[in-house]
Order: C-alpha cells, then structure tokens, then sequence
C-alpha cells in the first residue's frame, strides 16, 4: 500500500499527535512529499521524534521510505497547477537553468542504477524478432515515440507509430495486432489512459509488451514483459524526458549494433537519396 492508504487505513488508532501529522500529509500530500523530517516538523508543530515514529507506525522503517512512497503517489495525481505551485516553492527562480540541468543529469544517474540490462536486452532481442513493431506514447510522451519510430522506420520496414486524437483510432490501427508482434509502450505520470486500455488490449492479443516508464508502480508496467524504469523526477508542469530519451538512444544504438549489415544496407540506400534529393544542405554546393 502507498503512504496515503495506509494512513487512511490506520487513522482511527492514531493517537492526538500522529492525527495532526496525518491530517497535514492528506491535505498537502503534495508539498509533503517534499518535505524532511524538520520541514514536516515544523509545519504540523509537533516534534522531529513524533515524525519519524509516526512513518515508522504506518509502517515505514525509515522516514525516507515513507517520503518515497508519498513522491510516488503524489506525482501521479498532482495536477498542472499543483505543479506550477510546487516547482516554484522549491526552485530558486534565479538559478531555474542550473536546477533543471541539474535536475537532468540526477535522472539520468538515477536511471542507469534501476535499469535492469537483462531487460533491455530482452527488450532489444523482442524488437529485433518482432513481425510488427508498433510504438505508442501519447500526450508528451508523443514525443518520444515520434523520436523513436522515425530512426526504428530507417532500420525495419515493420514499424507503425500508433498516434491519434481519440480511443477508437488507436484500436482501429492496432486491431491486427498478433503473438508475433511487439508493443513498445511509452508513459510517465500523469499515465495516459488510452496507452494504458491499449496495451492492455495488446496484451490479450499475445503481443510482446515492452514499458517505458518511471517505475514499477506504474499501471503500464502491469501488462509488461520487459519494463525499461527510466526516472522523470517533476521539476515544474513540464515533464522531464531526458532520462526516458538517453533509455530510447540506446535501445537504438543496441538495435544498430545488432542488425549491423541491413542497417548499413539501408542507410547506403538512404545516403544516396539524400544526395540525388537534396535532403540535407550541402555547403559546399553554396
């Protein structure tokens, strides 16, 4: 169970003190998941030891288990303004650039110690074999799955990008989809219901699933054969995906690596097109 069920589960023996804790957290679930032990401290008024012996009650060895699970919980709920409101709260709006690089560069560190390597190479393995590859992010993961689906469509001639503005479009381009076939699914908080429903139909199918996503906990990690965990830590209403596109580059860079001779095949191809087509400037011809 999350911090907040469990709370909501063991209020009615919670003594006067760990009450006010607990009716803080629900109400502000959002700016104390962000919280220390001081932080919460001080603004509930009770001491820095009912704090930490009210996380270890609910069931939580250390105080930082108990922050954990609150971040997980709050960041899948939070709202756009909630959002807005929290970023600036805890970011020094005079230095927005280094906090968000910084930011960045801790999801990508993050990611590379929770990334399971057999999973990604499964993953990689599942691709490679796959009959049909389709790829579906939607809302602002659309953007990694268009990144991923234009280099995956000059390395396989299999590959579909499901994109759509409604339910029933994403179905009506998945319907043929069959147990030789993989899924790759890509959502972080908020989770898009519509990938959710669509892997979820995918997996009923006998499609290989593979989730792109922030952790276990999430709902599209459920219908996954292989999860690829990549972090995406909120900075402000703008999601960060630079971990989630460092995870994509290198599923990229693996399948290069392991269809070498057709992908050198086809990138010959595409060289000459470019040229005889003028895709690309060339500046010596200015």
């Amino acid at each position: 169970m999350d911090a907040i069920t469990k709370i909501e589960s063991l209020y009615h023996t919670m003594s006067k003190s760990h009450k006010i804790i607990a009716d803080f957290v629900l109400k502000n679930y959002d700016k104390a998941a962000y919280m220390n032990v001081g932080q919460l401290s001080e603004k509930t008024g009770v001491s820095e030891a009912t704090v930490v012996r009210f996380s270890a009650e609910i069931g939580f060895e250390k105080f930082q288990l108990f922050q954990k699970s609150l971040k997980e919980y709050a960041k899948s709920k939070l709202t756009s303004l909630q959002r807005i409101d929290l970023t600036y709260d805890r970011m020094d709006s005079e230095n927005i650039l280094s906090s968000v690089l910084n930011s960045d560069i801790a999801n990508i560190k993050n990611t590379l110690s929770v990334i399971e390597s057999e999973d990604f190479n499964r993953a990689v393995d599942s691709i490679a074999k796959a009959e049909n590859i389709y790829i579906l992010g939607l809302r602002s993961a659309n953007a990694l799955a268009t990144f991923l689906g234009f280099y995956l469509n000059l390395m396989f001639k299999n590959v579909k990008t499901v994109s759509s503005f409604s339910a029933s479009e994403i179905f009506e381009q998945m319907f043929r989809i069959g147990k030789n076939d993989t899924v790759i699914g890509i959502s972080f908080p908020r989770y898009s219901k519509r990938t959710i429903n669509a892997l979820k139909y995918a997996k009923t199918q006998g499609a290989n699933i593979i989730a792109i996503t922030d952790g276990p906990e999430s709902p599209i990690a459920a219908n996954a054969d292989y999860s690829l965990f990549a972090r995406s830590e909120m900075v402000s209403f703008a999601d960060s995906l630079v971990a989630p596109l460092s995870v994509i580059n290198a599923l990229i860079v693996a399948l290069g690596a392991k269809k070498k001779n057709e992908v050198y095949e086809n990138f010959e191809n595409l060289e000459k097109i470019w040229h005889d087509y003028e895709v690309y400037d060339n500046a010596e011809n200015n």
